[in-house]
């Protein structure tokens, strides 16, 4: 069997009292488009940054494209494409010249043909004396990914890559991450849109330092092991108020016209849907559970490391 891009067991990281990874494992197959999930200061960044060989860890081992997270950090480095939240990058350059000074921190040879390139893989070309400033959202996006890529890593790592980015542009993004994919290329990912994690291959969730869930989004969400039942009618305001005291209720969510109402003990949580159901009017039906509803029970579940 191929050897997995990450394999890291253990890992943990300390900030004096307070443990910001704690005891993390994770396996990534090359060529998969993992998903990384949870709540802000869960220690996503810092978990992804320990990956890169940024960081050193506290505690773990592991291997990242073969090498040796401890001993082999500059040689990680070399090879994967890391792109941070915020867009970091010359505003006052054109997007050619971002890319030029890019290729020489990397030393690419010859730096034009690698430039072009990139310009015309991410459909950049037109648009290349453009100020990086002026651009969109999603253009700056797709600016900062074109700079991860070029020196062609084996690996991308992705943090939160399409915050504050519209719709249209998020989802020609997550096309070109899949095209990428296809390719060969190993892909890391935290997001917090459920949408996006729905298109990763794996998922892996992490709560205030330590994993607690993996798998495919199916897998989740079956394990999660939730009821999800829906009122419709008038009456649901009340009903939502109702059901908030109810046994068995872990969430009550509006969805327009309609509630979901959604809870690990399911012959509690029936019981109690009907009975509220009844007295406000509303109908009542099983639902499928969301990958959401998983994600707002393990926040809630999970205990804060904030000391």
């Amino acid at each position: 069997m191929t050897a997995p891009a990450i394999d890291v067991h253990g890992l943990t990281k300390r900030y004096g009292a307070k443990t910001v990874v704690d005891n993390v494992s994770m396996r990534v197959a090359k060529g998969e488009i993992a998903g990384f999930l949870g709540p802000n200061g869960s220690g996503k960044t810092t978990t992804i940054r320990l990956m890169c060989g940024l960081l050193t860890p506290d505690a773990g081992e592991g291997q990242v494209l073969g090498y040796d997270l401890r001993r082999q950090g500059s040689a990680i480095k070399r090879e994967v494409g890391y792109m941070t939240q915020r867009f970091s990058f010359y505003e006052d350059l054109t997007i050619e010249e971002n890319l030029n000074f890019v290729a020489g921190l990397y030393g690419l040879e010859p730096a034009r043909k690698y430039v072009a390139d990139t310009l015309a893989d991410l459909g950049l070309t037109s648009r290349k004396g453009q100020l990086a400033g002026a651009l969109s959202g999603g253009w700056k996006q797709r600016l900062a990914l074109a700079a991860c890529i070029m020196h062609r890593p084996r690996l991308l790592m992705l943090d939160e890559p399409t915050a504050g980015v519209d719709p249209k542009a998020r989802r020609e993004f997550w096309d070109e991450i899949h095209r990428l994919a296809a390719d060969g290329l190993t892909v890391l990912v935290s997001t917090h849109y459920m949408d996006e994690a729905e298109r990763c291959h794996r998922i892996n969730y992490i709560a205030y330092g330590k994993l607690v869930a993996q798998g495919t989004v199916a897998d989740v969400v079956r394990d999660a092991n939730l009821t999800t039942m829906v009122l419709d009618g008038e009456g649901t305001v009340a009903a939502a108020k109702a059901l908030r005291k109810m046994p068995g209720v872990d969430q009550v969510a509006p969805y327009g016209t309609t509630l979901h109402v959604i809870g690990r003990d399911g012959v509690a949580l029936r019981a109690s849907a009907r009975a509220v159901a009844e007295a406000t009017q509303c109908s009542l039906r099983d639902a499928e559970t969301s990958l959401e509803d998983v994600f707002i029970q393990l926040m809630s579940e999970a205990q804060d490391n904030v000391t």
